[in-house]
């Protein structure tokens, strides 16, 4: 059973480092569209500088985090193969497609941000952001709990505090334009 733990432990960690990823990357996304709107030379300084920051990110730790995770948690299902027969696994892995969903969508807006191509606002990836976080406290709610429907509060929650986040955010922006 210990050595169950192990691979518990590496699939955790290396979620967590592939949500950081996810995080930080779009965050990097809105400088990176932000640095668009700046006048030479310094629009070219950042453009550049944050191509360089995002690649590194992206490909030398969150494309190996998510891939990593998948590989032990592939591997702890084949240690436990009884969770494949519990509903609350049905929704996480639910959530783990999604997930993958939303990754593939942010390289595809990565690919767009390297070639110099900027089909979405600042404002939207600050909205965008919110989507790994909502999956993140969908999953470690089903997991703590383990039932398939009590999450949903969780996930109420989740949303009613984003709700709360975007009316932040247009508070702020408010602010910001006022300057």
């Amino acid at each position: 059973m210990e050595f169950y733990n192990y691979i518990k432990s590496l699939h955790l960690i290396f979620v967590i480092t592939w949500f950081a990823g996810l995080f930080y990357i779009v965050r990097l996304f809105v400088y990176q569209i932000e640095a668009n709107d700046k006048p030479s030379p310094e629009k070219e300084i950042l453009q550049k500088q944050y191509k360089i920051m995002t690649y590194r990110l992206w490909y030398i730790i969150t494309w190996p985090s998510a891939i990593l995770a998948v590989i032990f948690a592939i591997w702890l299902l084949l240690l436990m193969p009884a969770w494949l027969q519990m509903p609350w696994m049905h929704v996480k892995l639910g959530f783990v497609v999604l997930l993958i969903a939303y990754q593939i969508k942010c390289h595809l807006i990565f690919k767009e941000l390297q070639n110099d191509v900027v089909n979405y606002s600042s404002n939207f990836m600050r909205l965008w952001n919110e989507g790994a976080t909502i999956i993140l406290f969908s999953v470690v709610f089903l997991v703590i709990l383990k039932n398939a429907f009590n999450w949903i509060y969780g996930v109420i929650g989740i949303i009613l505090f984003s709700v709360l986040i975007m009316l932040g955010f247009k508070f702020y922006k408010r602010i910001r334009e006022k300057k």
